[in-house]
């Protein structure tokens, strides 16, 4: 009994892992976004961030990728400080982490019923 205990509480660890995965994935734009309200950031700056603060480890890649996908949108600014491109939020990219922010109870409400099926 004791090792179907175990495997469950392995298999459940495994499925949380990759859910949190899934979900900063996911949600990396909105991250982004919120955390460059605090101040602008580089490529590196925004990995480290993800890193130290969900403990997942995402490609320079799909960071920068979405960095420029980000800026095309007129969400973000980049400019060339030193040897590195920095990256703040435009008036855009404030207001509309601003709406996002500001429905946060909407938003986990539809999450919470989403999994309720």
């Amino acid at each position: 009994m004791g090792i179907v205990v175990g495997e469950v509480k392995i298999m459940e660890a495994n499925v949380l892992r990759r859910m949190h995965e899934r979900i900063i994935k996911n949600f990396m734009d909105i991250l982004i976004l919120a955390e460059l309200k605090n101040g602008a950031m580089s490529g590196y700056d925004v990995i480290a961030f993800i890193h130290n603060k969900f403990h997942l480890l995402v490609s320079s890649g799909t960071v920068y990728s979405l960095l420029y996908s980000l800026e095309r949108n007129g969400l973000i600014e980049g400019k060339w400080n030193e040897r590195k491109r920095v990256y703040k939020l435009t008036d855009k990219g404030d207001r509309t982490i601003q709406t996002i922010l500001s429905a946060n109870d909407k938003i986990q409400y539809l999450i919470k019923n989403l999994l309720r099926g």
